[in-house]
């Protein structure tokens, strides 16, 4: 059976097939979700995360990988633990580098910090719509719609928004790393 056709047997409660999902998934999940979480905490969130699977597989669509589809639900659960554990200042390396782990070196893992929240401030004071649509959606993880609702503005509005905000975030890491690059640190 391919992924897909086991998420539509865990979709009519077969347990097996959510067991070989975890089988071939889990292996991989766990060594991208110790780039972001504490070792001891891996196991919980992927637990989390095949749980979310059981009951969101009526749900799923196969318009692309399943595997995508199930890293997208443990991201969302490893920005939960973090935002039930920790605070927000964790979970922006998760979320703005998507799945990539913090440098190894602790100076290279302050730089990373500092440029991420530079390149924050370029959106503009807390709370200014830039700012507050990229703290929604990439630090607390919400969807557009709710996002849209939060803001009481449409959907469209937020998700321009948020390209706008990844604009203005990829300019300011540009200079940061240009400044590196050229010795202006």
């Amino acid at each position: 059976m391919d992924d897909d056709e086991l998420i539509a047997a865990v979709a009519g409660g077969d347990d097996t097939a959510l067991r070989e999902l975890f089988t071939r998934h889990a292996p991989w999940l766990a060594a991208r979700l110790r780039g972001v979480l504490p070792v001891a905490e891996v196991e919980d969130v992927l637990q989390e995360t095949f749980l979310a699977v059981w009951r969101g597989a009526a749900g799923y669509r196969p318009r692309g990988s399943a595997g995508g589809w199930v890293w997208g639900i443990a991201r969302r659960q490893a920005a939960l633990w973090l935002r039930r554990r920790g605070p927000a200042a964790q979970l922006l390396p998760l979320l703005a580098a998507g799945d990539a782990p913090l440098a190894g070196d602790p100076a290279e893992a302050g730089v990373a910090r500092a440029e991420l929240a530079d390149a924050v401030g370029a959106l503009g004071p807390a709370g200014s719509p830039a700012r507050e649509a990229w703290r929604l959606m990439y630090e607390e993880d919400r969807p557009v719609a709710e996002v849209a609702v939060l803001m009481g503005v449409p959907e469209g509005t937020v998700k321009s928004r948020a390209y706008r905000a990844r604009q203005l975030m990829r300019a300011a890491l540009r200079r940061d790393e240009s400044m590196r690059e050229g010795g202006g640190r």
